[in-house]
């Protein structure tokens, strides 16, 4: 197995390199919307940020859903199965549209409840808008996010690479022109920045659609596109997707309410919990990446029932995982003023940020570990599991020492941090637990057959 690493850890970074830079341009395009929408008017960020929040958990799971077409085309594209990959592809594309849909009809009915939410009243001329704007997108998103996981199931993850980057570009530069006005277009303000945002993600989808429409690795793919997919092919597309998205959607949930309770003990501990959350987001995108990368290799093996191989895939990635944490966090030890510093010049921000830096530095190795197993599980298609680690990690441990640590201790947003790092703590063994498990099965034969 040690005479294998070299070569697992360099494709793991192939393929997790191209999905890094995804990542982090949605960061970046994250960064640039609060700054630029700030700059425009204090109003303008309020509103940005009470929508956009409202839309984070429906948006997080429908990623999870599409995530689920990782392992899938992952382990038919080991088996050189390209047209079972296609028909697949096409269930999950009918399957995402559907839920997304779904999503916009629920979020559609909260727009008519808007005035319930005790909102400012100044505000609700602005959130209305660029609500509607926001909504109208949500099925496109999730068009990009299955695709562009089908994608990185047949290796290919530079093709939504470059897609993103552009999208993010359009984004950006959309921002500037609509936002402020510039080159002869009209100022529409947050408006503007919803526009940007809405036709951003309608070309993002339509450029990925294109891009496995006519490009020559893809046509035995298309084939299987053209099939109509059987019920089982349905099926297997929604057993596998579905545990995704309720982890996902749980965990975004234990950070929101993270934010609730952070806002209990004032605003500078408030924006210091912001603060936190965003620079942490860095070491996660990089984890994440290489997560992904984990998720083909073992989806591969998984095609071919290689159990050594795909050991061998889990422990590189869990190497590379443990060097990246241990970069970030004493990135994080040594700079942690200055990041703080970087986001916000009050004095009382930063005072409640430091803190946080510890319990921070303690998450990175956890956060790090369960991404890696969580990859690792995901890639065998034996993802049931993953409701169990959502509801016993992220709402029994998490939200119960949420409030034990913040609130029952007195210790505010410190209690909160020290939570996450208790509630992956959780998620990482359960996770390993349930991989190690997975890998048992399918060394005896008794995992499913259609993955």
């Amino acid at each position: 197995m040690l005479r294998l690493l070299p070569g697992e850890y360099r494709a793991i970074g192939k393929l997790g390199l191209p999905v890094l830079v995804t990542q982090l341009g949605i960061i970046t395009v994250s960064f640039a919307d609060t700054m630029m929408v700030g700059a425009y008017g204090t109003p303008e960020l309020g509103a940005a940020s009470f929508v956009n929040n409202l839309f984070l958990v429906p948006i997080v799971a429908l990623i999870g859903f599409g995530t689920g077409m990782t392992p899938i085309l992952g382990a038919l594209f080991g088996k050189g199965e390209l047209r079972e990959a296609g028909n697949s592809l096409r269930a999950g594309l009918v399957l995402n549209v559907a839920l997304a849909m779904a999503f916009t009809l629920a979020m559609g009915i909260i727009y008519l409840l808007l005035p319930w939410f005790g909102q400012p009243d100044e505000l609700m001329p602005l959130i209305r808008p660029y609500y509607l704007i926001i909504l109208s997108s949500v099925v496109f998103n999730a068009i990009f996010t299955c695709c562009q996981n089908a994608s990185n199931g047949l290796t290919d993850t530079a093709m939504p690479m470059w897609i993103m980057i552009g999208g993010n570009a359009l984004n950006v530069l959309g921002n500037y022109l609509l936002i402020f006005g510039k080159w002869g277009l009209p100022e529409l303000g947050l408006i503007g920045a919803g526009i940007s945002t809405a036709i951003s993600r309608m070309l993002m989808a339509a450029a990925i659609l294109i891009g496995l429409g006519v490009r020559r690795r893809y046509g035995e793919l298309r084939e299987g596109v053209a099939r109509r997919a059987a019920r089982a092919v349905f099926g297997n597309v929604w057993r596998i997707s579905y545990p995704i998205m309720i982890l996902n959607g749980v965990e975004c949930f234990l950070w929101a309410l993270g934010a609730v309770v952070c806002g209990w003990f004032g605003t500078a501990q408030l924006a210091s919990y912001q603060i936190a959350n965003i620079v942490g987001q860095f070491g996660f995108m990089i984890y994440i990446s290489v997560g992904v990368a984990v998720t083909v290799r073992v989806a591969n093996f998984t095609g071919v029932r290689d159990t050594g191989a795909i050991r061998v895939s889990a422990g590189a990635g869990l190497h590379l995982m443990l060097v990246l944490a241990t970069l970030a966090s004493l990135t994080f030890i040594f700079l942690g003023r200055h990041l703080f510093g970087l986001f916000s010049s009050d004095p009382a921000v930063i005072e409640a940020g430091l803190p946080l830096v510890a319990p921070l530095v303690l998450y990175q190795y956890f956060d790090a570990v369960q991404v890696n197993y969580g990859g690792a599980l995901r890639g065998t298609g034996q993802v049931k599991p993953l409701m169990i680690v959502a509801v016993v990690s992220y709402i029994v441990v998490g939200a119960g020492s949420l409030f034990l640590l913040a609130k029952g201790f007195n210790l505010g947003n410190v209690g909160v941090y020290f939570s996450f790092s208790l509630t992956l703590v959780c998620a990482a063994v359960m996770l390993r637990h349930y991989f190690l498990r997975a890998v048992g099965r399918i060394a005896d034969g008794s995992a499913p057959q259609n993955i």
